[in-house]
């Protein structure tokens, strides 16, 4: 049952990631062309309180604590609202080829995070890992002032990397919400509490879209991407975290941007230029230090049980 739960997990994982590292080449296609950051932005969240609803159907109202009501606001601010401006605000400036890499640095801003609040401790392959992502990622954001990066910006890598550094702070901060609650419940707070503030300031720009300057391709992209990564790719997210532990999850994110290179690339989107893919196999180095570090440390800790409960 163990080894079925874990297997299931890891499909939970693949399949989450693939559906994220489609948003990279479908979010650039639309957005800025067909579709505003805005409009965009607040049509999603709307979806995703619709589909947050629908565990309601089957399971009991969770009762949230009234002192919790405010963090969960904050959350719904944090990850809900600025993480997708922020994402929304980027790709339509950047290319999604440097949006998906810079976007991976994110388990490298949760390590300093982390460290910063007193929860990790810094050892020389964190420290080593953690220079090296920072250094691709920053060579890739300073890379779009160069003529062969004409379709990114310096300000779309920097909105994509402010989003990497938004998750990071959700994940460290809100740690002891996602233990203490069902997923689904703080979802539907989450996602309730972003639609309700964000369709009034976006409801204009989804008025004023042109749907009939939309082609069949267009408006099956758009619907994907309205329906299908915001709240469904969470749920195997955090299905996954019961059986397999974070670091085992960070792997998984390198899927993201092969998936969206390649798309990107099928597409006719972006082109992946020698620079590029340096500074992305030194971001992975170092995210791949960091996690490696991370399953030396739980060995460690493994084997000091052990040894402490020999008969």
């Amino acid at each position: 049952m163990k080894m079925m739960n874990s297997k299931m997990a890891q499909l939970s994982l693949v399949l989450c990631n693939i559906v994220w590292a489609c948003d990279f080449p479908l979010y650039n296609l639309l957005l800025g062309k067909y579709i505003s950051p805005l409009a965009m932005v607040s049509a999603s969240l709307v979806v995703a309180a619709v589909w947050s609803l629908l565990p309601l159907l089957w399971e009991r109202a969770e009762r949230v604590e009234p002192a919790d009501r405010a963090k969960i606001f904050g959350a719904a601010i944090l990850i809900g609202i600025a993480r997708k401006l922020c994402l929304m605000f980027g790709l339509a400036q950047t290319s999604p080829i440097d949006g998906s890499i810079i976007s991976i640095t994110t388990p490298l801003m949760v390590l300093l995070l982390s460290v910063l609040v007193g929860w990790e401790r810094f050892t020389k392959m964190k420290v080593v890992g953690l220079l090296l992502g920072m250094a691709g990622a920053l060579a890739i954001i300073v890379s779009s002032n160069s003529d062969t990066h004409a379709k990114s910006t310096l300000v779309g890598n920097l909105l994509v990397f402010v989003g990497a550094c938004v998750s990071a702070t959700y994940m460290v901060w809100f740690k002891g919400l996602v233990a203490k609650y069902r997923i689904t419940t703080l979802l539907r707070w989450i996602y309730c509490i972003s639609a309700i503030i964000m369709l009034p300031i976006g409801a204009h720009d989804i008025l004023s879209t042109n749907f009939s300057s939309m082609t069949t391709g267009i408006v099956l992209a758009a619907l994907f991407v309205l329906v299908v990564p915001t709240y469904l790719p969470n749920l195997l997210l955090n299905y996954s975290l019961r059986f397999v532990a974070p670091t085992v999850s960070s792997i998984y994110s390198y899927i993201q941007p092969v998936v969206a290179i390649a798309l990107a690339v099928a597409m006719g989107l972006d082109k992946l230029q020698a620079d590029t893919l340096l500074f992305a196999i030194v971001i992975f180095i170092g995210v791949g230090l960091v996690v490696h570090s991370y399953n030396i440390q739980q060995k460690k800790s493994v084997s000091k049980t052990d040894v402490g409960h020999t008969p």
